[in-house]
């Protein structure tokens, strides 16, 4: 390819030009990942919120008590006609109506699940069905595996 001479003749033919290399570095940014919306999601299950001068804290993925209740709010039952206080302590033993209550609460400030009015049922939000289920995929599927690959001991 030539050089362009700097006149008002070759202003279609640069307009060409520039506007391929245009939709080039478009279509180069359109395949880029913006994390940003998956940083917010996490950090706002993972920090402490505060709703009526209370605070709760956040989730931890790693945690086992944080890993049951996210098996048992995900069960498929629930999916259909939501989950109560009562269905969780069948799947959570050794926990009382008290306890599981906080649960609930700390779940609804951080997002994950809403109640339905007027009922004691709740049902896990968008939000809440992406994040539980990511926390318990990233447990299995990475993390476990990539440990039994470390020998102990050695």
């Amino acid at each position: 390819m030539a050089p362009m001479r700097k006149g008002i003749y070759s202003l279609h033919p640069l307009r060409k030009l520039l506007s391929a290399a245009n939709h080039r570095y478009l279509e180069f940014i359109s395949t880029l990942d913006d994390p940003s919306t998956g940083i917010k999601a996490l950090s706002k299950v993972s920090e402490p919120r505060s709703d009526n001068g209370r605070n709760y804290r956040g989730f931890n993925f790693f945690s086992a008590a944080d890993q049951t209740l996210f098996e048992a709010i995900l069960r498929g039952e629930h999916t259909i006609s939501g989950f109560r206080n009562r269905d969780l302590r069948r799947r959570l033993p050794g926990s009382d109506a008290a306890q599981i209550s906080r649960r609930l609460t700390r779940l609804r400030v951080h997002g994950l699940i809403k109640r339905v009015g007027r009922t004691y049922k709740y049902y896990a939000t968008a939000l809440g069905r992406r994040v539980l289920m990511l926390g318990l995929k990233l447990k299995e599927m990475v993390v476990i595996p990539q440990l039994a690959c470390i020998s102990v001991g050695g």
